[in-house]
C-alpha cells in the first residue's frame, strides 16, 4: 500500500474550505489553472479524497469543492447508493493511491430518493436496482396526506439524510478491507449533504 497522500482530517478541511469558496461564488487560482497539470499527472494520480456522490448534474464534486484536475477520485451513481462495484472502486482508490478520506455525498431534493418514496414500481428493472436499494435503506416512512407539500418536502429530506448515512455505513461494513482500514485509522468515511439552494455541504457525522 502506498504512503498516504494527505491525512483524512486535512483533506476534509481542504474540501470544506473549497466548498465555502464555491458557495461564496469564488474559485481558487489553483483549481482554475489545474488543467495545466495534465502532463505531469499523465503517469500518476494523487487524489486527496474519494467522493461517492449522486449523478445529479447539479452536484459535480470538483466544482462544489473548488478542486482541480487530479484532486478527487469521484464515483457517481443515482441516489449515491453503494453496490459491490462502488465498494470495489473505493477499495481501489484507497489501496492504490493512499487516499485516506471517503465522503458519501447526497443532496437535497434527490430525484432517486423521491422515486423510492413513490409507491409504484420503477420504470425498468435496471432502475429498480437503484430504487430498491434506497427503499431498503430508508425503511418504511409514515404516509403523507396528499396535497401536504410541506410535509412531503420534510419526509423527502429526512429520507435523503437516512439514505446517505446508510450508504456510508454500507462502505464502513461492506468490505473487510475497508473495515480494517477504518479500524487502523488509515481511512475515514464521512456522510454529507449538499444543499442545492445554498451550495453548502453539511457534514452529517
Amino acid at each position: 500500500m502506498p504512503e498516504p497522500r494527505l491525512p483524512a482530517d486535512e483533506a476534509l478541511q481542504r474540501l470544506l474550505e473549497g466548498n465555502a469558496r464555491y458557495a461564496s461564488d469564488v474559485r481558487s487560482l489553483d483549481s482554475l489553472l489545474s488543467h495545466h497539470r495534465k502532463a505531469e499527472q499523465a503517469q500518476d494520480q494523487q487524489p486527496i479524497a474519494i467522493i461517492l456522490g449522486c449523478s445529479d448534474s447539479r452536484v459535480p464534486a470538483e466544482i462544489v469543492f473548488d478542486q482541480g484536475l487530479g484532486d478527487l477520485f469521484v464515483i457517481r451513481i443515482a441516489g449515491n447508493i453503494v453496490a459491490p462495484s462502488h465498494v470495489g472502486s473505493v477499495e481501489f482508490a484507497a489501496t492504490r493511491f493512499g487516499t485516506q478520506l471517503v465522503m458519501v455525498m447526497g443532496h437535497t431534493r434527490c430525484g432517486a430518493v423521491q422515486a423510492a418514496l413513490e409507491s409504484g414500481p420503477a420504470d425498468s428493472l435496471n432502475q429498480e436496482s437503484i430504487v430498491g436499494r434506497i427503499r431498503r435503506a430508508i425503511g418504511k416512512l409514515p404516509p403523507v396526506a396528499e396535497g401536504d407539500v410541506e410535509e412531503q418536502a420534510r419526509v423527502l429530506e429526512e429520507a435523503v439524510r437516512t439514505n446517505v448515512r446508510a450508504s456510508a455505513e454500507a462502505l464502513r461494513h461492506g468490505s473487510s478491507m475497508l473495515e480494517e482500514m477504518v479500524r487502523m485509522r488509515k481511512l475515514r468515511i464521512v456522510a454529507a449533504i449538499y444543499c442545492l439552494d445554498s451550495g453548502r455541504v453539511e457534514l452529517l457525522d
